[in-house]
């Protein structure tokens, strides 16, 4: 699948709020840090795990099912195997009439969920980090693919 840098530029510039299904509390799993990294860009993220429902991760109530989430969302980045895809499409649709994206994580596809989500005017990305196309887009990568910050001209 490919997608436009213009496109990808504009499903990230206009996403506000974005339901992270599969996120964990584990700081070292990339559910997390993409989801903290999407919050520090200025989007709400709101988690939705099941074994944590009822929690707050950062800073958010996390929702065991994208149907108990109380606000409206934008975009729904999905951290789940493929075959798990389907019902969290379907049960997005309902939710929301005007939802804006469905993001599937890297090694994440499903063909059928996404003709359903695009029949109904909703974009699709598959297969895709959103973490690693905003740094690509918005020219934050640096060494290595990582945010260094300040480099020091000084050497030990």
């Amino acid at each position: 699948m490919t997608y436009s840098d213009d496109f990808l530029r504009h499903v990230l510039k206009r996403t506000k709020t974005v339901a992270v299904v599969g996120v964990s509390a584990n700081q070292i799993r990339p559910s997390y840090y993409v989801a903290r990294y999407l919050g520090l860009k200025g989007m709400r993220v709101i988690p939705v795990n099941p074994g944590l429902a009822g929690q707050t991760l950062l800073g958010e109530t996390v929702y065991a099912e994208v149907s108990d989430i109380p606000v409206n969302v934008d975009m729904v980045d999905i951290f789940r195997r493929s075959d798990a895809v389907p019902p969290i499409v379907d049960a997005a649709l309902d939710r929301w009439p005007d939802l804006q994206t469905i993001w599937m994580q890297i090694g994440v596809m499903h063909e059928e969920a996404a003709a359903k989500a695009e029949a109904r005017g909703v974009d699709v990305i598959q297969n895709r980090c959103p973490k690693i196309e905003y740094q690509r887009l918005f020219n934050e990568l640096r060494m290595g693919g990582f945010v260094t910050g300040r480099v020091s001209s000084k050497l030990s």
